[in-house]
């Protein structure tokens, strides 16, 4: 493929987001591709922890809701669905759906790219970016993830797969993988990988760029809000791009917000490092050209760095959370008692506990308060992590007066860490399911 410009939006920025803005970009904004980006540190390690329980389980949660509002309208407009939905699971996750698209009779088929799961390569010597410490001394490791770049899914958006699923990829790449198709884009020149790179950037937060993030009443007021849409980039050959959004949706695309997600997660301007390249910032700029349509180029980028950035998933323990109220007169020094209570009764286990009173506060004795005592512990087992909700739970009759409404949460914990890997170590493949058969 070498089109002079192509379409391409932004239908998810984190696991959490609405459905409804990709659904109406895929409808009405003409896109040649739309990506989901629903993957960060936090969110893959809760997908690891649910594809140890299930070895079935370990995609995004909402893949199914996901593609149940917008697979068929992608099919019937034409447009290409890019997401890492596969999260810990990208196979599991191409193989719901393949299962969808035959429930619904849609022809395609469903691309997976694999190759992140760089666990048996791992040297658990190896220093955590975060406190130099061995990775192996963390905790038992059970999970590492390279961040693929967009060379990894060119081989899938070449088998003309409809629909691309993978796991751990950077979130940039993901866009600049279908720029680069479309265009004809060689990703071995730092100039178009810089350029691509600096437009998946700009839209991978998706309703950032809009105004969503950006919203502060009275001092940075976005209108619309409650509809806000999703960002699309009209991107040309050379690199230039226009970014926009729908006409009668919420939000704004303006020089302000544009120039804020720009530093985004942006630690150094000049040298901001994908797996595909290191981008330079500081000879990007940004010009409004009409209602809602902000043109950015300038992009400028050296070689792709040697190593790939790795989250490594161990287990950290066990987290427990437990919460009491209290309200009417004098609330909140009751509430601040029993918090000394658990915290004194706990004193011998080791654990390092943190309480806090939360809510409508009053430091009089006569003063109305309604307020919530959290406690919260990270225990090595689950046994321990137990006793700090069962002291909370003794407060009803073994603590201050007028205490009601007690919740507890015991969870297993996977913590996560980085590291490096050589990117010769990693291996990406491509699996290419067939849904084709049921349609016909």
């Amino acid at each position: 493929m070498n089109a002079a410009t192509t379409r391409i939006g932004s239908g998810a920025g984190f696991a959490g987001d609405r459905i409804e803005p990709a659904v109406a970009l895929a409808e009405h904004a003409g896109l040649d591709d739309l990506v989901l980006e629903c993957l960060a540190e936090r969110t893959i390690a809760l997908g690891q922890r649910r594809r140890l329980a299930d070895p079935d389980l370990g995609y995004d949660p909402r893949l199914r809701a996901r593609f149940e509002r917008l697979l068929p309208v992608a099919a019937r407009r034409g447009v290409r669905v890019l997401t890492n939905m596969g999260a810990a699971n990208p196979l599991a996750a191409g193989e719901v759906t393949r299962a969808l698209l035959r429930e619904h009779r849609l022809p395609g088929r469903v691309a997976v790219v694999t190759g992140d799961d760089v666990l048996a390569e791992l040297d658990l010597a190896a220093p955590a970016w975060e406190d130099g410490i061995a990775l192996g001394e963390h905790g038992e490791v059970v999970s590492a993830n390279a961040y693929l770049g967009a060379d990894a899914l060119l081989p899938a958006l070449a088998t003309g797969a409809p629909v691309v699923l993978t796991g751990r990829v950077a979130d940039p790449s993901l866009f600049l993988a279908p720029l680069a198709h479309r265009l004809g884009w060689d990703l071995a020149d730092p100039e178009q990988a810089a350029a691509g790179t600096l437009v998946g950037h700009l839209l991978e937060c998706a309703g950032q760029v809009t105004g969503g993030y950006f919203a502060d009443p009275g001092v940075k007021d976005v209108p619309g809000l409650a509809d806000l849409g999703f960002p699309y980039a009209d991107v040309a050959g050379d690199g230039a791009a226009v970014l926009g959004k729908l006409d009668g949706t919420g939000g704004a695309v303006n020089r302000a917000t544009v120039r804020e997600q720009l530093l985004y997660e942006v630690t150094d301007p000049t040298g901001y490092r994908t797996p595909d390249v290191v981008l330079d910032f500081r000879s990007v700029h940004a010009t409004e050209t009409g209602p809602d349509q902000v043109r950015i180029a300038g992009a400028r980028g050296r070689t792709r760095p040697g190593e790939l950035k790795v989250s490594v998933g161990y287990r950290a323990g066990h987290r427990a959370e437990a919460e009491i109220t209290y309200a009417g007169p004098n609330a909140a020094r009751r509430a601040r008692l029993a918090a000394d209570v658990v915290t004194e009764r706990l004193g011998g286990t080791g654990l390092r506990v943190r309480a806090e009173v939360l809510g409508r506060l009053g430091d009089t004795p006569s003063a109305e308060a309604e307020c919530r005592l959290r406690v919260a512990a990270l225990a090595p087992d689950a046994d321990q992590a137990d006793l700090v909700c069962h002291e909370v739970e003794s407060l009803y009759t073994n603590g201050p007066a007028g205490g009601g409404g007690v919740r507890t949460t015991v969870q297993d914990v996977i913590g996560i860490v980085s590291t490096s890997l050589p990117r010769e170590l990693v291996h990406p493949q491509v699996t290419l399911l067939e849904a084709d058969d049921a349609a016909a």
